[in-house]
């Protein structure tokens, strides 16, 4: 039951994030669980959430961007630009 109840209020206060907020949120989740388990240790933990919320917030925000789109060069660099139209 109270896990069910700790569900529901986690439920309801991401209801009312924006996308970069909850973005974040679950990229900085997310990383914090995968660096732990990778690295074992609370420190490999807090590089993946700082990783994963930095890289959840980017993606978040294009998805409030109607008709921008995330890419990457071939340097790996990050860039948000139009997307193309037409479907090609």
């Amino acid at each position: 039951m109270k896990k069910a109840l700790v569900l529901l209020l986690v439920g309801l206060s991401v209801a009312s994030c924006t996308q970069t907020e909850k973005g974040a949120g679950i990229g900085a989740v997310s990383g914090a669980i995968i660096g732990g388990a990778v690295t074992g240790n609370v420190r490999g933990a807090a590089v993946g959430a700082a990783i994963g919320g930095v890289s959840g917030a980017v993606i978040g925000s294009v998805a409030e961007q109607p008709g921008q789109c995330y890419y990457r060069d071939r340097y790996g660099r990050r860039y948000i630009d139009s997307c193309p139209r037409g479907g090609y």
